[in-house]
């Protein structure tokens, strides 16, 4: 797959590779803009995926270091749903998106790029979302920058209680 455009990938090419998991989130909050957290639960958090399929990539994960889905707790399970949900009601309220993507890809022969540590991934779709440009040659257009998605996706995540109309979530509001 090709991009057009994507300049946050340099980091990740040229940067050395973490030894670490990278979905095992150190306790303090103090890192979570650069690693692009928008959502701290009990049992699992939200995340930005920092190499994007499309726009409001987001990534939900258990905080335990765990790689099959049978292997976790009630709670893990329940909050894990929970914010699919939530993250799903974000997405459709905040891009507008016709469609969301939920996957889960579970061990290196599904295609789990990390497959240590469990993570669903959410991605919004529009009809005719890469138009041509998936067909012809599997390019795909990425047409805002990471940093500004998060600043534009914390404030939903902020916002107490449930994201649904009319419960303190903040509409989408116009790019300046």
């Amino acid at each position: 797959m090709k991009q057009l455009w994507a300049p946050w990938r340099i980091d990740y090419i040229l940067g050395p590779k973490p030894d670490e998991c990278v979905f095992c989130l150190p306790k303090g909050t103090e890192e979570d803009a650069g690693r692009l957290v928008l959502h701290r639960g009990q049992a699992s958090f939200v995340i930005m995926n920092k190499f994007p399929y499309n726009n409001g990539h987001l990534m939900v994960c258990p905080y335990r270091h765990v790689m099959a889905l049978e292997n976790l707790t009630e709670d893990e399970s329940r909050e894990i749903m929970e914010l699919l949900q939530r993250c799903a009601t974000i997405l459709k309220r905040h891009f507008n998106c016709q469609g969301i993507n939920v996957g889960l890809n579970q061990g290196e022969a599904a295609g789990a790029g990390i497959r240590e540590h469990l993570h669903f991934h959410l991605v919004p779709r529009w009809n005719g979302d890469s138009s041509f440009m998936a067909v012809l040659d599997e390019v795909r257009t990425l047409p805002e920058h990471l940093s500004r998605t998060y600043a534009e996706l914390l404030p939903y995540f902020r916002a107490s209680g449930s994201c649904a109309p009319g419960n303190g979530s903040p509409e989408r509001q116009p790019a300046q």
